[in-house]
């Protein structure tokens, strides 16, 4: 496997450089002196962008914070809980920084989906033909919205059920990612399924793509992939582009269903990518949940995919206590989680959940998971409820990413030092979002 020569050797004195870094650029070129015992005439207040170099002569942000998106599996909403979150930042980081064209894809170092997340998380950070995310957060959603009968069928009778469901998702993932792969996305992207030729869960990671093409995926591929429901679909066999790497894949929710903890070890172990990234404190999380499952707990006979369900959601709730607990105090300001609390979605309906005829009753729901207060987790105490509502939580983060997105233009040390994609031959080509 190719190796990549880090900028730097990750026990260099950090604090060490970053002084001699500030020293060179107070003497030479910010006050044109030769003489570092030179004193610069003007107060230190008076001279542009003082409070930044002050910062990092005293090293305050140096390098500034990794940003994470996480985004959970199906849930009770379909996805649509996390895809409206996402249209809600999106809209806020357009009015935070004053650019219209803002998109979520501008404002993340990195990217986890499970299940329909990882399918959020091809659409926003896929790179379409004029170098653009393929969909903003909006048209994300209702393309979520529009396709979900489609993509996550609720009944399935006999194997060739199965095989009309499974061919029209993947003619779906096809016509929206065209052949585009894993290198063909703007920033670094996870997606986990379970493979069950090997048992043991399979990451599909831009970083891999970029060190062997025997882990490089047609994102196409790859979402139909993590979303492949074993019991209504069945498995779902997908090839390496150069057909070395063969993965018979089911539901990335089996394997984890709130890939946050992998996100957060990803960037922790991945120097040539992000250098100067040593722990939770130098991250910024925004972590998306679905909304949850209320079976009846007076239910005995509980059904295998609700066992399976359940499950999965408390391993997503263990994973999010545990990254609280990392964060510590930092928690409010570096790791925010979104979830839909108290609601039990199908007794909202009285036909199927699914039906096109509740597209906009489910939104509705996913608006008012919105408005709910956040709920946290506490280090060593469990959950609160918080003042603030989920809206609220996304606003602040929003405030606090576009803060790391302007810091960066006046950073002299890079946060992130991402691979880029060589031109091909033939380069990919995908579709347009009107077509669906």
């Amino acid at each position: 496997m190719a190796a990549v020569t880090p900028i730097l050797d990750q026990n260099f004195d950090v604090d060490k450089l970053t002084y001699e870094i500030f020293s060179l650029l107070e003497n030479k070129f910010l006050f044109g002196c030769q003489e570092s015992n030179v004193v610069p005439s003007e107060k230190a207040d008076d001279i542009p962008n003082a409070a930044f170099f002050n910062d990092l002569k005293s090293n305050k942000n140096v390098t500034g914070k990794v940003r994470i998106l996480s985004i959970d599996g199906n849930g009770s909403t379909d996805g649509v809980l996390a895809a409206k979150s996402l249209a809600h930042l999106e809209e806020r980081l357009c009015q935070e920084s004053g650019n219209s064209n803002a998109q979520i894809a501008d404002y993340f170092d990195v990217a986890a989906g499970s299940g329909v997340g990882g399918i959020l998380a091809a659409l926003l950070f896929t790179k379409g033909n004029d170098g653009r995310p393929i969909f903003k957060a909006k048209e994300a959603l209702n393309f979520l919205v529009k396709n979900r009968r489609k993509l996550f069928p609720t009944s399935t009778n006999g194997i060739f059920s199965k095989l009309f469901h499974s061919s029209k998702a993947e003619k779906i993932f096809l016509r929206v990612f065209g052949e585009s792969t894993l290198k063909d996305t703007l920033k670094p992207v996870l997606v986990p399924c379970y493979d069950l030729s090997t048992r043991a869960p399979f990451l599909f990671s831009r970083a891999d793509a970029f060190e062997s093409d025997s882990y490089d995926f047609k994102m196409s591929d790859i979402c139909a992939a993590t979303s492949a429901d074993p019991k209504m679909i069945g498995a779902f066999e997908v090839k390496s582009v150069d057909k070395r790497t063969k993965i018979v894949a089911i539901d990335g929710g089996v394997a984890m269903n709130n890939p946050t903890a992998a996100a957060i070890t990803h960037v922790l172990n991945n120097k040539h990518e992000f250098p100067f990234c040593n722990g939770v404190e130098d991250l910024v999380v925004v972590s998306l949940g679905n909304g949850v499952s209320s079976p009846d707990c007076r239910d005995l006979t509980l059904s295998t995919a609700n066992l399976v369900q359940i499950s999965g959601e408390g391993a997503s709730d263990m994973i999010d206590e545990a990254v609280s607990k990392a964060f510590g105090e930092s928690m409010t300001s570096n790791y925010v989680r979104i979830q839909g609390n108290g609601f039990d979605v199908k007794k909202c309906f009285k036909k199927n959940v699914h039906s096109s005829a509740n597209d906009k009753k489910l939104l509705d729901i996913v608006e008012a998971m919105l408005t709910q207060k956040n709920v946290e987790s506490v280090l060593f105490r469990g959950k609160k409820v918080v003042e603030k509502r989920n809206s609220d939580k996304l606003n602040s983060f929003a405030g606090e990413l576009v803060k790391e997105h302007e810091r960066r233009k006046l950073s002299i040390l890079p946060t992130v030092v991402f691979k880029q994609n060589s031109p091909r031959t033939s380069s990919a080509t995908v579709s347009t979002v009107s077509s669906y």
